[in-house]
């Protein structure tokens, strides 16, 4: 389950391997000499420049012996802060696959900051990730979009290695770290595809729970699961929710799917060669065609640009004005792509994640054919299902759902992959009549996520005895980590963690509404004034004018999450930069363009996480009556947000409000 589009928070990049003992701490180069302690059975090294212990523990790569060779597993050992004995460990996992859990490090602390006066915390890189043997298979690691081949080879490079990075035997590898250490039960937390993991590790280490929350969960196995059924009705659900819950968006006819239905259309049978602004200020170049279209719409990345925007630019596209979409399609294309700008395994270990997506989970073809024949199986049940269920993935058809990237649309990417041993068979992470361990688990589903949808989450919380969802209203993907839309995710987590109860769950019906953009503009005048206050001398035309830059502004502060490069392109012109410190994302504005007649420079500032207070000081540079300044401020995170605007424009004052953007 690729979770490419939640952003990651990464952490020191660690270099260094050691020895050949049980355990080798990790010391950076030149470090002052680290103190020791012993923990468990274990004597760990304080790890440089952090208030953690870092270490390594041998595990044998084939828990059987049949296949030789050993992996070395990291892990990190964050102590409780106060004095006195623990009250127990919380362990964190990543998802992905294919990420290294110490790269989030910042989120997993933050998420458990409460509960670190009497727990201890425990984070693992998993086999084949990060510091624990990130697998590196170059082709695939640097390629824009994975193939069929590239996957191929990749598994081939492995060897009869290939089987050997399971989820079950990641799971083993936290097991023997823990019982190392002395810890447990754990309360064992996991988002994306770390609730799989979750999972896995609940059924092969029953005693080893005290408690587990799943953050944007999705079951091992199920009725259909191979073809992903819950996604598209998910994916429509959002659209549609999303709009019902916007004032301007609710009052159009018609579903939200009924107005990009004509863009589908359009795109299905006039494809076009195609040129746009990706969200880190790079040129793409693609086909706009109905897979890139549907990209955007199940990629969830950027999550919140597509949701605010996808209406909108489905009516500017109608309207010939095809510059919003464009640049979603754009922006989805860098959004999907894993890749760490280096190509960096550790950061991100593509071959790791096709070993896990290849081995685990079940395909849609018979991963005991070998890959000759294995091509004519998938094409056989293709042709079923194209009989049987040709709205699988409505509005598109089942070919078109396959256009989009093999690690997003997941039917095609193991065709070549090698046949795994017999002693490790492919799709049989755990025993299909397995039972969930009794613990106490926590769901927590956002409803707009159509990656790890609400019906997926109501499976994973069905399957475990003792297990609860709560869903959080206009929740993403992934909710309880800092750069969640709404505090309640990681509150409510931390009340379970605590006294294994739910709780009071009212904060997950109030997070706020998505603000989606009611119309794009190629000119100013085409907008609603800002709504004039007793002291504003500005007239109907500046007032417009005032729209644009409050538009402006919104539409730069959306694309903060996801802009790595610290630098960005405005939708008709100009350009932003994007520095971050303090929990504070400072955007410097140079003339950029939300609408081809207003250039916008400046300054905006937005506070990181679900606090979301915007401000910002503007110039505008538009005719004489039209220069001016202003200061404009809101709070991202009130479900009623208005933004508050103060200065002047043609030397008139300016004194006004309008629904936040």
């Amino acid at each position: 389950m690729n979770s490419a589009s939640y952003t990651k928070v990464l952490g020191r990049l660690v270099a260094g391997l050691a020895s050949t003992s049980l355990l080798v701490a990790y010391t950076a180069p030149h470090a002052a000499p680290a103190r020791l302690e012993r923990f468990g059975r274990m004597t760990l090294e304080r790890c440089a420049g952090a208030p953690a212990y870092c270490g390594r523990i041998e595990r044998p790569l084939d828990p059987s012996g049949a296949i030789g060779g050993r992996v070395s597993v990291y892990f990190e050992f964050y102590p409780h802060t106060a004095d006195g004995a623990s009250a127990g460990t919380l362990v964190a996992t990543e998802g992905g696959p294919g990420y290294p859990a110490t790269e989030s490090r910042e989120d997993y602390l933050a998420l458990f900051a409460p509960l670190r006066s009497s727990r201890d915390v425990v984070l693992m890189d998993n086999r084949g990730t990060g510091r624990s043997g990130a697998i590196d298979c170059p082709a695939l690691q640097s390629a824009s979009q994975w193939t069929v081949d590239l996957v191929g080879s990749c598994g081939a490079s492995l060897g009869e290695r290939s089987a050997l990075y399971s989820t079950a035997y990641a799971a083993d590898d936290l097991a023997a770290i823990l019982d190392m250490l002395g810890a447990g039960p754990i309360d064992l937390y996991g988002d994306s595809y770390g609730t799989y993991f979750e999972q896995v590790f609940a059924v092969r280490h029953p005693h080893a729970l005290r408690s587990v929350v799943l953050d944007g969960a999705y079951p091992m196995n199920g009725p259909d699961y191979a073809w992903y059924p819950t996604y598209a009705p998910a994916m429509r659900a959002k659209f549609d929710r999303a709009c019902r819950r916007s004032p301007m968006c609710a009052r159009l006819p018609g579903s939200s799917l009924d107005r990009i239905q004509p863009v589908l259309e359009a795109l299905r049978h006039a494809p076009f060669a195609a040129r746009a602004y990706d969200d880190d200020g790079r040129e793409r170049d693609f086909q706009a065609n109905a897979s890139r279209l549907a990209i955007v719409m199940f990629g969830s990345a950027p999550a919140l640009a597509t949701v605010k925007e996808m209406d909108a630019a489905a009516r500017a596209f109608q309207a010939n004005d095809r510059a919003p979409l464009l640049r979603l399609i754009a922006e989805t294309l860098s959004g999907v792509d894993s890749r760490d700008p280096a190509a960096d395994p550790t950061k991100w270990s593509a071959g790791l994640a096709a070993a896990v997506m290849c081995q685990d989970p079940p395909q849609i073809f018979d991963m005991r054919l070998p890959p000759a024949l294995r091509a004519a199986d998938r094409d056989r049940a293709l042709a079923e299902r194209r009989r049987s269920a040709p709205d699988t993935y409505a509005p598109f058809t089942i070919d078109e759902y396959r256009g989009m990237p093999l690690d997003y649309s997941f039917l095609d990417q193991c065709v070549e992959w090698p046949v795994a041993p017999a002693g490790h068979p492919a799709a049989q992470v755990v025993p299909p009549d397995a039972a969930y361990p009794d613990a106490p688990a926590l769901v927590v589903s956002g409803d707009l996520d159509n990656m790890t949808t609400v019906a997926d989450g109501a499976a994973v919380a069905h399957a475990f005895p003792r297990g609860s969802q709560v869903i959080v209203a206009n929740g993403l993907h992934v909710n309880a980590l800092p750069r969640a839309r709404s505090p309640c995710g990681a509150e409510l987590v931390r009340h379970f963690i605590d006294t294994l109860e739910v709780g009071d769950t009212r904060c997950a019906a109030e997070a706020p509404p998505v603000r989606l953009v009611g119309r794009f503009a190629r000119r100013a005048a085409e907008l609603e004034p800002a709504q004039a206050l007793a002291s504003n001398r500005a007239s109907d035309l500046q007032l417009r004018f005032v729209s644009a830059a409050v538009l402006t502004a919104g539409d730069v502060a959306t694309r903060l999450v996801l802009c790595s490069s610290g630098h960005g392109m405005g939708l008709r012109g100009g350009r932003f930069s994007l520095v971050e410190h303090d929990r504070m994302q400072v955007a410097k504005l140079d003339g950029v363009r939300w609408t081809e007649d207003v250039a916008v420079s400046g300054t905006l500032e937005k506070t990181v996480g679900p606090e979301g207070r915007v401000q910002a000081h503007l110039q505008l540079a538009g005719a004489d009556a039209l220069d001016g300044v202003l200061d404009i401020v809101w709070n991202d995170a009130a479900t009623d947000a208005v933004a508050e605007i103060n200065g002047s424009l043609g030397g008139v004052r300016v004194a006004a409000r309008m629904p936040a953007p």
